[in-house]
């Protein structure tokens, strides 16, 4: 019978450390094939990623991104992800979508931050208090378990709610000020428009870019990305596809030649050190290589088992 992998039966088999680890092991493998596909009605979206990589297997992602739902109580985000063989093509597992994602999405900040933030950073700050927020305080954790954690949010509520469900995370309210005292600044948020100045950076920042996704969307202004040393998880999935480099990149505020590194480029060893007053900037594009590792470490996690 072929497993369906759902959150309560794999996520307790799961380690945020060893889980960034594999998705860098991941870029040592063949280069990925890689295909997106995004359908749109109004604000609603589908995407489709697929990845097949030469050796591990064949990954396709289905999700529905729906952002008037949670206003009638439902989910914005839905879907679900197929791992095939990759010898003889055969279904292997089926895995929720918000397993996979919620581990794929914080294990890819999470190993950017390792890459690229100063070593001894501990004040972290989260824009953004949804889902993605509440992954990330649990990885990064993993990584620094002393970590200082606040949180902003557009509505103060959400942000005060989150900040209740985690001992040490505090809410906050000027945004601004809380990035200038940040040394690592992640935004997972749904904003078409900047939300992060460049202005507000101080030297040795890293800043974590995950919200957007379509070619409207983006997180950082020009300045941002003109001040930092700028590094994405994949040239194939960022560059092409999503608004935080597609903007500024078609006004020339910044070319392809200021993109430094993908993780390819981490894993072959050819990324230079950083140095400690660098402005460092990771854009986490989610690929479907990414879906495709992580589902693989669930499904050899579950396939261990007794």
């Amino acid at each position: 019978m072929i497993p369906v992998l759902t959150r309560e039966a794999v996520e307790p088999l799961l380690d945020w450390m060893r889980l960034s680890d594999a998705l860098l092991d991941g870029h040592r493998r063949p280069p990925a094939q890689i295909e997106d596909v995004l359908l749109s009605r109004a604000d609603d979206r589908l995407l489709s990623r697929s990845a097949w990589i030469d050796g591990m297997g064949v990954g396709v992602k289905s999700v529905t991104v729906f952002p008037g739902n949670p206003a009638q109580g439902r989910p914005s985000v839905q879907g679900a992800m197929l791992v095939f063989d990759d010898e003889t093509g055969a279904l292997r597992a089926v895995v929720d979508n918000p397993l996979v994602t919620r581990w794929k999405t914080a294990g890819d900040s999470l190993l950017g931050a390792r890459l690229l933030a100063r070593a001894d950073a501990q004040r972290y700050l989260i824009v953004g208090a949804g889902s993605v927020a509440e992954s990330l305080i649990e990885a990064f954790r993993a990584w620094k378990p002393d970590l200082q954690i606040s949180v902003w949010a557009r509505r103060a509520d959400a942000a005060k709610a989150l900040a209740a469900r985690h001992s040490g995370v505090t809410p906050v309210t000027d945004l601004a000020s809380a990035v200038a005292e940040a040394e690592i600044v992640s935004t997972c948020t749904m904003a078409h428009e900047p939300v992060i100045a460049g202005e507000w950076l101080s030297p040795g920042t890293h800043l974590d870019l995950i919200g957007a996704f379509t070619p409207q969307m983006r997180e950082a202004d020009d300045s941002a990305l003109q001040r930092g040393k700028l590094y994405v998880d994949s040239r194939a999935t960022t560059i092409p596809h999503i608004g935080e480099l597609m903007i500024p990149l078609a006004s020339g505020a910044i070319t392809e030649a200021d993109v430094l590194g993908d993780l390819s480029d981490f894993a072959a060893g050819k990324v230079p050190p950083r140095e400690r007053d660098d402005i460092t900037i990771y854009k986490n594009g989610g690929g479907a290589h990414l879906d495709l590792m992580t589902a693989r470490v669930m499904l050899d996690a579950w396939e261990a088992q007794p």
